[in-house]
């Protein structure tokens, strides 16, 4: 799992005996909890949709339709930009690789029942609709407990000491790219929402003195408004 320092030019590191970390991966811890946060909440928010209230169930759906394209899209990243590098580079890391695709395979089966299940209840509303939405939640929920933590635990550390600073962005960018048109508000107010300190840390880590204010004296608001909506007061 060792890997050289990383080398000035940010390439791939070279063969080596040492440990010393090759990049900071703490994004996916990050991005881990608004999963986390997003989608177990998700069945009370279809919960708090009232019988055949249509609008308010789009609403709703549309905010698990970002969730679900984002975790789509973390789990695409992995799967065509880490797994085969830390294969290479970490070949003592190739079972709990194996393990997580094994995941992100039967995570997959529950995003589509999600994703084919919104479409029906975001146009009715209606609590018969609601019944397959929420099943699928309890799917992606029972999953994610158990394969957030094990790659937290067996595949961050190893992306530290074996990946290279542009490759660990790169598949931040990946992520950020698949934000549906007219969601980066109410993504990033997600992801600063699900932080320990409420998101300033965040903040300040990724975001420029300029976009950090845009986000006050615009995204905020807009995201608020969504959550109000979200969970049906005015």
């Amino acid at each position: 799992m060792a890997a050289t320092r990383l080398p000035s030019s940010g390439g791939t590191p070279d063969d080596g005996s040492a440990t010393t970390k090759t990049c900071d991966a703490r994004g996916m811890a990050e991005i881990h909890r608004m999963f986390r946060a997003g989608f177990r909440e998700g069945p009370t928010l279809v919960d708090g949709v009232a019988d055949s209230d249509a609008a308010h169930a789009d609403v709703v759906g549309d905010h698990l339709a970002m969730l679900s394209t984002a975790l789509h899209a973390h789990h695409e990243g992995e799967d065509t930009m880490v797994w085969d590098r830390l294969e290479t580079r970490a070949p003592s890391c190739a079972t709990h690789v194996e393990r997580m695709k094994a995941q992100h395979a039967a995570m997959l089966a529950h995003l589509k029942e999600l994703d084919a299940s919104l479409p029906t209840w975001r146009a009715s509303g209606r609590a018969a609709d609601a019944a397959s939405v929420v099943s699928a939640l309890d799917g992606i929920n029972a999953a994610l407990a158990v394969h957030l933590p094990d790659e937290e635990t067996h595949i961050v550390p190893v992306m530290e000491t074996t990946l290279t600073q542009p490759e660990v962005d790169g598949l931040s960018e990946h992520g950020r790219k698949a934000t549906p048109k007219g969601k980066t508000f109410m993504q990033l107010g997600a992801i600063l929402a699900a932080q320990p300190d409420g998101g300033d840390a965040w903040l300040r880590a990724h975001l420029p003195a300029p976009v950090r204010v845009i986000w006050r004296v615009i995204g905020k608001g807009k995201y608020e408004r969504n959550r109000a909506a979200l969970i049906g007061t005015r």
